[in-house]
Order: C-alpha cells, then structure tokens, then sequence
C-alpha cells in the first residue's frame, strides 16, 4: 500500500462574514492524509473540524469563504476546479457522512430510492443493476433482509441503522476518500463501537483514506492511525495516534485526555480545562490557548507558536521542552 498523499491541505484559510465583519474560523491548516490511512480530527466543539471537513467538497455555507489555501486531490486544487469536474469527484472519489444520519435521508423516499439514485447518477447502469447493488451494500454494513428493507422509510430504521445506511451511500461509488463527520453523534456506546468497528473493517477491506471527525478522543484512540487536536481553527498537535497518546505534548491535548474517563482510576469528579474555547468574532491575539492554558507565561498572548517537528510529532506551543 503506498504512503503517498491522496489528499494535501495546504494553509488553508476559511472566513465566516458575521454582521459586515469578515471572522477567521480556519486560521491556516496543513496536513498529508496519505493512501489507506485514517486521520482523526479532535477537538471541542467551535474549533473548525466541520467547517474544514465541508471545505474538502466546497459544501461551505454561503457566509463562509476560502480566503486562500489549496487543498490537492491528487495533484488537482479542488478549490479551482470547474463545478462540472468538481461534481464527479464529489461522491465518487470523495465522499462524506454527515452528523446527523436521520436528517441527512430524504423522508418520503424509500431507502431503496435514494440509494438507486446515487448509483445511477455516477454510473450507467440500469435500474435493476441499480437495485441488486444496493442490496449488496446493505448487506455490506450489516443490515438483514436488505431486499425488503429497502422499500422502507427512514423513519422506519434507528438511529444506528439510518447511520449504516448512510455509510452504505457514502462508499456506493468506492470512493478513494471517506470523510466522516462525527458519525456516532447521539447514538449510545453500543451502537457507537458496532460503527466503529464496520468503518475501520470497511476502509481495511477497500483501502480508501479516511478523515474521521470527533471531538471524542478515545474513539479517536480505536480507528486513527494519525490524529490532528485542532483549537481555534489551528493546528495545536499532530502525530500518529500511537505516539500521541502515548506522549501528548501540547497542554490542551493533555487537557482533553486528561478529561476522559479511566476503569483504572475512579474519580468523584474529572478534571475539566478551565475556561472556555474562544467565541466566534472574538479578537484573538498570541496563542488562541494561552487564557486556559496553566503553563502559559506573557510571550504565549502576544504571539502564535509556530507549528515545530520533533521525529515526526508536531506541536504549536513555545514551552514544549518545560512541559
């Protein structure tokens, strides 16, 4: 399997225009997602990962707008592309799973409609190709009688169920690239391991990269192989999940981990990191951390970090050696 980048951010920028102001929500993110790998996206809610992850397909809401960057799919700035050629990368090369799966299907259509109907927009086959196609793909994710499940609504089928489906449309075209955005979002732990599980079997059996969105670290700490702690619209670390679990670096990573639950050690009460995130709008100046950070010293709130690179392991933070 070659390591090679399918996917380039390069210093992308993003802008949100609220009340005649032009805010920055993407200040500025670089990252490789190389051939069959699963890059996980943390962070507290408000820190860009969705804003990001809908800039990869230019999805972005009309008051946002890519101030400059580039993002590469193979070689081609998906920010320049004409929309006709934008249009057969969208779904076929790359596609995305939304956060709310129930939302995100059509209520008076049949499952079996709308999966058809992905199909035969990218492919020139007939209905019933179409038809025996979509049954194998929710055989796929693990949904029983999928004949018959398909002439049903979504209101028929649970939160976990809606979500497999979803997946089944999201990997309909075999695409190189799976985006998905907070998948398990208000489904309980149960169903949240058992999409967990097919994800990861679903990517090691077709070899597409995946961008995995969540502000949940320990799921982060089941699928990635790499894992991006995005605050404030920056990059605060990155490395492979191995290694950065094993030794967070930057004081919000360790915050955030810090604040998950252990079957080792009971607590009456778990740490929380003091504060809040910044609210969009607000004028930031130095380390976007520095006010709930408890090693920042006067220079973190005057000027940004850069990004640094110890063996492969990058962190925004001036005290990385102290910490």
């Amino acid at each position: 399997m070659s390591n090679s980048p399918v996917l380039q951010v390069r210093d992308l920028q993003i802008d949100f225009m609220v009340d005649k102001r032009s805010v920055p929500v993407i200040r500025g993110l670089s990252y490789d997602l190389p051939a069959g790998r699963i890059l996980a996206v943390v962070g507290e809610s408000g820190s860009g990962k969705t804003v990001h992850a809908l800039s990869l397909l230019k999805l972005l809401p009309p008051a946002a707008a890519v101030r400059c960057g580039e993002i590469l799919y193979k070689g081609k700035n998906l920010l320049t592309l004409p929309d006709t050629e934008l249009r057969q990368i969208r779904g076929q090369k790359i596609s995305m799973i939304f956060q709310d799966p129930v939302a995100s299907l059509n209520p008076v259509l049949t499952i079996g409609e709308q999966l058809i109907e992905t199909l035969r927009a990218h492919r020139k086959i007939t209905k019933q190709e179409a038809f025996a196609q979509a049954i194998s793909l929710l055989e796929k994710v693990g949904i029983a009688d999928a004949g018959k499940r398909l002439a049903e609504y979504p209101f028929q089928f649970s939160g976990g169920m809606c979500q497999r489906v979803m997946i089944a449309m999201a990997l309909a075209l075999s695409p190189d690239i799976l985006i998905a955005d907070e998948p398990t979002t208000a489904l309980d732990v149960t169903i949240q391991a058992q999409i967990i599980r097919l994800i990861k079997k679903l990517q090691q059996s077709s070899g597409m990269s995946v961008i995995f969105i969540t502000h949940n670290l320990a799921l982060a700490s089941q699928v990635a192989d790499e894992v991006l702690v995005l605050y404030s619209g920056l990059c605060m670390e990155q490395a492979s999940a191995a290694d950065l679990f094993a030794n967070p670096v930057h004081p919000y990573t360790r915050g955030l981990l810090a604040s998950l639950p252990s079957v080792k050690t009971r607590l009456e009460r778990l740490p929380a990191i003091a504060g809040t995130p910044p609210v969009a709008g607000e004028q930031l100046v130095g380390c976007p951390f520095a006010p709930r950070c408890p090693h920042a010293v006067e220079k973190c709130r005057h000027e940004i970090p850069p990004l640094t690179n110890r063996a492969g392991h990058w962190t925004r933070c001036f005290r990385r050696d102290q910490i």
